[in-house]
């Protein structure tokens, strides 16, 4: 075993930590902090023509003020289809069908709501972390597996060094998106 595998494993660990900050932003972005955003509406699959497919790939998603959220469909023949698939995800939001496009009004969030929110926002950011370190475990596995196949102790230790400090980093970006989307859920 070299350094070279000690790097390799460094990259590694960065790419998949990078993914979950990623995982972990995007989340974020889908618990709502009053204002509407099209975003709110991913992950949401409409069954229509037989398969299931992203609402994206089956309407325009627009906001024409900040509390409303309009979808217009490319075929009216699924209308009721994503009106459906709005309800089962279960968004806190009724959709109102005029026959030709759907809209969602976004109700101010009270006191308590917002509190909700901040909740769910830190327990997203657990998992972000639990990720994080389940990758860094993962790594100084690796490394005390080198370890054991013949790489130098003081490599070895440099490698995990190295990984707690990437570590350390990414902790850091997923405390500061949290502290962010806690300061925007508060926002009055």
């Amino acid at each position: 075993m070299t350094e070279a595998d000690v790097k390799k494993t460094l990259d590694e660990t960065r790419s998949l930590m990078s993914k979950a900050v990623e995982h972990f932003e995007f989340e974020l972005s889908r618990i709502r902090a009053g204002r509407a955003t099209p975003s709110m509406l991913d992950g949401i699959e409409v069954d229509a023509y037989g398969a299931k497919s992203p609402l994206s790939q089956m309407a325009n998603v627009s906001t024409p003020d900040a509390r409303t959220l309009t979808i217009q469909p490319w075929d009216a023949a699924i209308l009721q289809h994503i009106e459906k698939a709005i309800l089962a995800a279960n968004i806190g939001l009724t959709p109102q069908n005029d026959g030709k496009i759907i809209r969602l009004n976004i109700p101010p969030l009270t006191e308590e709501r917002r509190k909700d929110l901040a909740k769910q926002a830190k327990a997203e950011a657990e998992v972000a972390r639990v990720s994080l370190r389940n990758i860094r475990r993962d790594a100084n596995e690796k490394i005390k597996k080198f370890l054991k196949d013949g790489l130098p102790e003081d490599a070895a230790k440099k490698g995990e060094t190295d990984i707690q400090n990437v570590t350390n980093d990414y902790t850091a970006k997923v405390e500061k998106y949290l502290e962010l989307k806690e300061k925007e859920i508060m926002t009055v």
